[in-house]
């Protein structure tokens, strides 16, 4: 349902909104996007916060919960978004705002490393039960999903003696020193900030859309030329770990030629070469399964985790094989607030939240109901070029029409009329000529399908 107000906002200050699956959830227009108290902030905003600083949707977000943003302005937008993967379980979950608050009142901080709590284990207890294969298991806690990577090739390099990290093209790791050198896209990531970290090396990702012998042909061939360049430009025996994307995000929603990844796989154990999956845009849910692997039956060495484990508060971790997470000596691991017990109640929450209302299997399902609408919006629009994803996490990628060539230009005309139309969409891609989909896991199908039908006039208006 839209409900479309004629007049702008009042002047006074609005009353506060509650947050969480208490909103309507609805889609609102009250005034244009941004309305004039957005615009108001954005002016705030510019004289105070670094212009670096990036935002997609300038409006001034008030209230969340479900599947809608509220703006300061009264509108409810739709959020196909979910703060990147983030709040898979919603925005303000009641069960999530609840743990928090109970820790909070407890204690916010002592430092793990200094004197230890119970949600820290707890939540590695669960990391360690929940993440593919069933060999004994050890966790660590940090902030966010760079530092996570920036852990897990230390432990890699640690466990294995070895310093050499393999990664992909189109990778995306974060943008930390480390992470920015295993990332591939240079703008916005990587321009200007060099020298990155060395012994970083880049193979081809099985792409299939863009797979010169075709999709069909894109595992095998990716997997070989892969194997090959590791064997004769780096040397296997120096490569302490392979660190991929189960599926790519920031890259564009790319998911591997099939026999990919398991053709990496077996090379690394046959190698002494730890894989390592990056599941941090992946996980929770996200593709209607736990975690991303497992739709192909990969068991990695080493897992990253982060965005979807805490509904929306800051917690990251490294699981893996407790033989390698063991290796590493006593005070090599850590951080002051890694692991913050608010967070890990936070967490806690989270998972309970997806298990009870079996939100994986929920993601999976309406991840049919995307499927079957991208699907029908390639089969009308000749600048759809690929639909590609996993439960609701999927992309399409658009072209100009009978070619391959990336059209970005039409993605941010496609963006900016969905966001005036009341619709949080983001891009992605290499080549930043993705629309990708990233919906709340808890998201009504109506309010789905309502959000996808914006997209759709977002098409035919740029079209």
């Amino acid at each position: 349902m839209t409900d479309v107000a004629a007049s702008p906002a009042p002047s006074a200050p609005a009353a506060p909104l509650p947050g969480g699956p208490s909103l309507p959830q609805v889609r609102r227009l009250a005034t244009e996007i941004p309305g004039p108290r957005s615009r108001a902030f954005h002016e705030r905003r510019r004289a105070a916060v670094a212009a670096g600083v990036g935002s997609g949707l300038p409006i001034e977000v008030v209230a969340a919960g479900g599947g809608v943003i509220v703006d300061a302005d009264g509108n409810s937008l739709i959020d196909l978004g979910s703060g990147i993967a983030v709040v898979n379980v919603g925005n303000a979950a009641a069960p999530v705002a609840r743990a928090v608050a109970e820790q909070a009142a407890a204690f916010t901080h002592t430092c793990f490393m200094v004197t230890p709590y119970e949600g820290y284990v707890a939540v590695c207890e669960q990391l360690n039960a929940r993440t593919p294969g069933d060999h004994e298991k050890r966790s660590a806690l940090f902030n966010s999903g760079a530092e996570a990577v920036e852990n897990a090739v230390k432990i890699a390099r640690h466990a294995t003696g070895r310093s050499a990290i393999v990664v992909m093209d189109h990778a995306y790791h974060g943008r930390t020193n480390l992470t920015m050198a295993l990332t591939a896209k240079s703008m916005p990531y990587k321009a200007g900030f060099g020298p990155f970290a060395p012994d970083v090396y880049r193979v081809p990702m099985a792409y299939p859309y863009r797979w010169p012998g075709g999709a069909e042909r894109a595992g095998a061939e990716a997997a070989a030329q892969a194997i090959d360049h590791i064997r004769t430009e780096i040397g296997a025996e120096r490569v302490a770990a392979v660190l991929i994307e189960p599926i790519q995000g920031e890259g564009g929603f790319i998911v591997p030629g099939e026999g990919y990844l398991g053709a990496l796989v077996e090379f690394c154990h046959e190698h002494g070469i730890l894989f390592v999956a990056d599941e941090i845009q992946t996980g929770f849910g996200r593709t209607g399964r736990w975690f991303a692997c497992e739709h192909e039956g990969i068991v990695p060495d080493l897992i990253t985790t982060a965005k979807g484990i805490a509904g929306g508060l800051p917690l990251a971790a490294v699981t893996g094989r407790a033989e390698v997470m063991d290796a590493v000596h006593v005070g090599g691991l850590g951080g002051t607030y890694g692991g913050n017990p608010v967070a890990c109640a936070a967490a806690i929450a989270t998972i309970e939240l997806i298990e009870r209302d079996g939100l994986v299997g929920r993601a999976e399902r309406l991840g049919g109901a995307l499927r079957t609408r991208l699907d029908a919006m390639a089969a009308a629009d000749d600048g759809i070029g690929d639909v590609r994803g996993r439960g609701l996490m999927q992309a399409i990628e658009l072209v100009r029409p009978g070619t391959t060539e990336p059209d970005a230009d039409r993605v941010k005309a496609v963006l900016a009329h969905t966001h005036a139309a009341g619709v949080v969409t983001l891009s992605a891609g290499t080549y930043g000529n993705v629309v990708r989909f990233l919906p709340p896991l808890v998201i009504g199908e109506d309010l789905l399908q309502e959000g996808l039908d914006v997209v759709a006039d977002a098409l035919a208006a740029t079209r």
